[in-house]
């Protein structure tokens, strides 16, 4: 029967042990110190002094090494913190010993390199011992588990410290019927090092011929060891040798956890499409968040959500979730409560489009930021809907911006959209008009609004990726617009850290845009994500072209003609002089604006929506064609659409 008690039973018998072995590794030192400082005949005379300061030595030692915690630890995981530790208190424990001496006892009588002589045997017998039992331990355990009679298919991308903890896991794991046969790394100074008793056995380059040579059936990448480019490489390879390619994330996905086995995962789009980790100052986003009452509109969409997720990192006095999707409020309030119990949170079933609840909303919880976020966003939706997207994006937006600047908000963010430049939608007019209201609010007052423009986000509700997922499960086929339509993307959270950042940098009025990198094929995203999923395009899995829909473009732009880019200090979000307008011209079309909508009038609501975004046009699809190369449509992917399931990444 278990006995709760046998645990700390078994912990103080340890301690017992080790005190044991640290007073005969400290005996054995004293003594052999002096037989090493005479030749190892110890004269008689000095006999006397070797045993009346050895009490001594022994008290002083054992007490400073219980008191660094020596007796703490289990020798089996022995590493270098572990051993600087020891040598830390073996270097306290003898100054301790030598002002006893100088103090209680004649220095006169013990030679000088007897000290010496004794820190360095104290030391290495204790270290000696303890690296030993490690050795030991780990070579009966590889013997009694078979690791070396394992099948050696297991390749590493990658050699540090990342790749050696898969090392070791795989190593101690019984479980797995593999072993490792090497890393490969580009580090030139790597090659034929051995890490973990695994060698370097090449470069990147080699992979190939490794994997054929030596039958690897699993490539396991270290994502920090490649670049998007070299990881698309990889795949390909391993897809080509039908071997299993995993990878593990970032270590700053997995900083607050061990680095295992469970961690590594298939290869995803993210991935491939992969840019170089966001630079935040973090302390200037502290400085207008920590502590402070915020607001974010759409809280349960995928941007808004992602605000919420992490602008709770922050430690916000309050936050309050503005929602009126009933559903998605309920799980992004629960799922906030469980990671972040210590969060003020307030979950407000609310519609930005009722004017007398969003002044409500304000009222009662005075917030000092806003990221307003919600939208309507789907371009063939608003095609049909145009009337109820402009009360909502329009008028909704108005209501928000109205109630932020009575109730005294400090800062207030717009989520906007590339679609707002030169729109050829619905969706797209109804956000510049958004935009246009923010740049001309008054900027004398405490309140700094911005809008901060991007493209599309991976992942986003209704966008093309879990489209193409779902597609891709029931077989295909997969539906793709156009066979040169181009779209900039970004992952969700890299979106959202930049807006933050964003969010701190303006004085009022400006539009920031994100650095989306360059625009991708989207029929080239459908491409990788069916050989991702095991699968060939246009041979196990069809891709058909459906056509342009209502007011959807071949290209989306980031700039209006006439705007003015300039840099910022942060090298990911660049500021526009974007052309503005009068404000009483704004709000006269935007009164006859809302009157059209209370009518119905959609004739009228388009015409007013022209007048007041001159480069809105939706007669049909315009703005750039596809008979059209301009040069900044480049695939990101490097590739182009073709029929071959051979081709690379």
């Amino acid at each position: 029967m278990w006995n709760p008690a046998m645990p700390i039973c078994n912990n103080w018998v340890r301690k017992v042990f080790i005190g044991l072995f640290h007073v005969a590794a400290i005996i054995f030192a004293w003594v052999d110190a002096f037989a090493l400082r005479f030749d190892l005949i110890i004269p008689s005379d000095y006999w006397p002094t070797i045993l009346a300061l050895l009490p001594a030595v022994v008290i002083l030692k054992i007490t400073v090494f219980w008191l660094l915690g020596l007796a703490e630890g289990w020798w089996r995981y022995v590493s270098i913190p572990d051993l600087l530790q020891i040598f830390k208190a073996n270097a306290l424990a003898t100054v301790a010993v030598v002002l006893y001496v100088v103090f209680f006892h004649s220095f006169e009588d013990l030679p000088r390199s007897v000290i010496v002589l004794d820190f360095i045997l104290c030391f290495s017998t204790m270290i000696g011992v303890r690296v030993g039992t490690r050795i030991l331990r780990e070579h009966l355990a590889l013997n009694s588990k078979g690791y070396h009679s394992k099948p050696k298919s297991v390749l590493i991308v990658g050699s540090g410290v990342v790749a050696q903890s898969i090392v070791r896991e795989i190593r101690e794991n019984p479980k797995l019927d593999k072993a490792v046969l090497g890393y490969v790394d580009n580090d030139v100074r790597r090659q034929g090092k051995v890490f973990y008793g695994v060698p370097v056995i090449g470069m990147q380059n080699d992979l190939e011929k490794i994997c054929t040579r030596n039958g690897i059936d699993l490539v396991i990448i270290a994502q920090s060891s490649v670049t998007p480019r070299e990881l698309r490489d990889i795949v390909t390879l391993c897809k080509r040798q039908a071997i299993t390619s995993k990878i593990l994330p970032a270590m700053g996905d997995i900083i607050n956890g061990r680095v295992s086995l469970e961690q590594c995962r298939p290869v995803q789009l993210e991935d491939l499409l992969g840019r170089a980790p966001i630079r935040l100052e973090v302390h200037e986003i502290n400085a207008y968040l920590h502590g402070k009452r915020i607001l974010v509109t759409g809280a349960a969409g995928s941007i808004g959500s992602e605000i919420c997720r992490q602008v709770a990192k922050f430690e916000p006095a309050h936050l309050v979730l503005f929602e009126n999707a009933e559903t998605p409020l309920f799980y992004i309030e629960n799922e906030l409560r469980e990671k972040y119990p210590q969060l003020s949170l307030s979950a407000s079933l609310s519609d930005i489009r009722d004017v007398v609840r969003v002044s409500q909303v304000f009222s009662e919880y005075k917030p000092h930021v806003v990221f307003h976020a919600a939208a309507y966003k789907h371009v063939p939706m608003s095609e049909v809907n145009p009337i109820e997207v402009v009360k909502n994006n329009v008028f909704g937006t108005k209501n928000i911006v109205d109630a932020s600047f009575g109730s005294g908000v400090e800062h207030f963010v717009q989520i906007s959209t590339d679609k707002a430049v030169n729109p050829t939608n619905i969706m797209g007019a109804t956000k510049r008009v958004a935009e246009l209201y923010v740049q001309n609010l008054p900027r004398n007052g405490g309140s700094k609004a911005v809008t901060v423009r991007f493209g599309n986000v991976l992942g986003s509700h209704g966008s093309v990726i879990p489209t193409f997922r779902n597609q891709i499960l029931k077989g295909g086929p997969v539906t793709v617009t156009h066979p040169e339509i181009t779209r900039f993307f970004m992952t969700i959270p890299e979106a959202v850290q930049l807006v933050l950042q964003a969010g701190c940098m303006g004085q009022g009025g400006e539009i920031f845009l994100l650095d989306m990198g360059d625009p991708v094929k989207i029929v080239c995203l459908a491409e990788e994500m069916i050989r991702l999923s095991g699968r060939k395009p246009y041979e196990e899995i069809e891709i058909v072209f459906t056509g342009l829909r209502p007011g959807e473009k071949l290209y989306e732009e980031l700039l209006i003609s006439g705007e003015g880019v300039k840099a910022t200090r942060h090298e990911k979000i660049r500021i526009f002089e974007a052309a503005s307008c009068s404000s009483k011209w704004l709000n006269d079309e935007s009164e006859l604006l809302l009157e059209a909508t209370r009518q119905t009038d959609v004739e009228r609501v388009v015409a007013i929506l022209k007048e007041l975004v001159p480069e809105f046009h939706n007669g049909g699809i315009t703005g750039i064609h596809a008979d059209e190369n301009p040069s900044h449509g480049i695939d990101r992917l490097n590739l182009v659409s073709k029929k071959n399931p051979e081709q690379d990444l």
